[in-house]
């Protein structure tokens, strides 16, 4: 009967966002890495070298963060109107995100052992050809991070009018594969300055102590990574004094008082809301949306409008 009329009450539910070229040059990266990949392990194994075989394998952690970024672009990207999603796909270039910093993680680990194992075991270590491996890991990192840089921001500045509030929001996806390479080009700065330190005034020791910082520093990286996407994996609540300043709009009356209320993250930049109010002066729930308009962070808003017909409402009316 009123299906004519539906559209004005109707608003996409379409949160996700389509990083196309974040895309295209992750997979850039990729074959880099993939291909490097490749010729150190071919090449370890015909030479036994362990240095190349020990870099091939550790750039094969990197290829499987890649691939995990590519495959939450193309996923979000052929799911994006998909309606069994409650808020779109959104949140899978930061589950992409959150599982490369895992993987990041792991990478840390396994320097950290290999770091220890040779403090009880030292190698001799092949200082000439190391080296070499170390600054062919080095450019190839620079151009890759280069691909990567200018996109692996996101930002979206979001603020109240009064409450000054802002925050920077990142294509969590795209900023793991970024960091992974810059941890790669970490360790060769770090592998290369150890190195020439043992080669000219046999600081061998240098070369385990640098494994360790290079690992803690990953590590701190990983962390402030999973720090930023598991709440929004979690729907974590907005803001504190963000939402204080939402309750005390819409109580602004003295009146009107807010009996619940629930803010989330639908996406890194998006927030849905369900707000029940109890008021004896009841105005329908676009009087109370439009009181929040100035709150550019609320972008799926659902209110609950409920007169109060308690005895003591009653008596101050009649009051």
């Amino acid at each position: 009967m009123h299906e004519h009329q539906l559209s004005n009450w109707q608003h996409t539910h379409n949160f996700a966002r389509i990083n196309r070229k974040g895309e295209r040059r992750t997979k850039w990266v990729l074959v880099i890495t993939f291909t490097t990949m490749l010729v150190e392990i071919v090449a370890g194994t015909q030479f036994h070298s362990m240095a190349l075989l020990a870099d091939g394998w550790h750039m094969a952690t990197h290829v499987m963060a890649f691939m995990i970024a590519i495959f939450a672009y193309r996923y979000s990207r052929i799911h994006e109107q998909d309606q069994t999603f409650a808020f779109s796909p959104a949140k899978v270039s930061v589950l992409g995100g959150f599982a490369s910093s895992v993987s990041l993680a792991v990478v840390a680990f396994m320097m950290i052992a290999e770091s220890a194992e040779r403090l009880i075991a030292p190698q001799v270590i092949q200082f000439d050809e190391a080296i070499l491996v170390a600054v062919a890991g080095l450019v190839i990192n620079l151009l890759s991070a280069l691909l990567l840089s200018d996109h692996h921001h996101d930002h979206h500045h979001a603020r109240h009018q009064d409450e000054g509030y802002h925050e920077h929001h990142h294509d969590h996806n795209l900023r793991a594969a970024y960091l992974h390479v810059v941890a790669d080009a970490l360790t060769s700065v770090l592998a290369i300055v150890a190195l020439l330190a043992g080669k000219y005034y046999g600081w061998n020791w240098l070369d385990t102590v640098m494994g360790f910082v290079g690992a803690l520093v990953i590590l701190v990286w990983a962390w402030g990574l999973i720090k930023e996407t598991s709440p929004i994996l979690l729907d974590q609540g907005i803001d504190e004094h963000y939402l204080q300043a939402i309750q005390d709009t819409l109580e602004e009356d003295g009146e009107c008082r807010v009996s619940d209320i629930h803010i989330w993250r639908v996406s890194p930049a998006h927030h849905a809301a369900i707000i029940v109010l109890v008021t004896r002066f009841p105005k329908s729930p676009n009087y109370y949306k439009n009181l929040l308009a100035s709150f550019v962070h609320l972008d799926h808003v659902t209110i609950e409008v409920n007169a109060c017909k308690s005895e003591a409402c009653v008596a101050e009316d009649i009051a």
